[in-house]
């Protein structure tokens, strides 16, 4: 079934639109959110919960890509379970290490000036990764997006973990630089 039938489905309200999106959708949706809780239950939690937000969501909004749509809805319900459970600790889980490396862009005290709009941060970032080689644009998202630990990435990228995380570390530091020199306070 393509993107589009599914999408219709929702739009019909016929509920076999979430049993389509589970057969098409279902592992890339739970390895994101996986990738950010690793836990089992609170990863199919969220799945389930993706398909929700989704048929709350459709109508009104109608995807051009229904992929990225549900990977953005499993994100962020991922990342709110994982504030909830963490909430009182800061663990050494792997997903803590990939907010502690984006956590080197952000400065430690953020004023009021430094909250910038989120649209226009979301351009420059769009605009940085477009202008990366391919393969630096993949591990980036991959890292940062999909939250892959480093291993994963370095096999998908048929190259070793300290290639990819020395490139990642230099993307990191020109992303900052690029973010700073439009003016974006970091």
């Amino acid at each position: 079934m393509t993107d589009q039938d599914i999408i219709c489905l929702y739009w019909d309200r016929n509920e076999d639109a979430i049993l389509e999106t589970s057969r098409k959708y279902g592992n890339y949706c739970y390895k994101i959110a996986y990738n950010i809780l690793y836990n089992n239950e609170d990863s199919e939690e969220c799945v389930n919960d993706t398909y929700g937000r989704a048929w709350d969501s459709m109508p009104p909004q109608r995807p051009s890509l229904l992929s990225a749509f549900l990977g953005k809805i499993t994100r962020n319900i991922s990342l709110n379970r994982y504030k909830e459970n963490h909430a009182q600790k800061r663990s050494g889980d792997r997903f803590a290490v990939v907010l502690d490396e984006l956590g080197e862009l952000a400065s430690s005290d953020p004023g009021p000036e430094e909250n910038v709009i989120e649209g226009e941060l979301t351009k420059a970032v769009n605009s940085f990764l477009a202008d990366l080689p391919k393969d630096k644009r993949v591990m980036f998202v991959r890292r940062y997006w999909y939250a892959d630990d480093i291993g994963s990435i370095a096999e998908r990228m048929n190259t070793s973990e300290n290639n990819v995380s020395v490139a990642l570390r230099r993307i990191r530091i020109k992303l900052q630089e690029y973010l700073s020199e439009r003016g974006f306070d970091l």
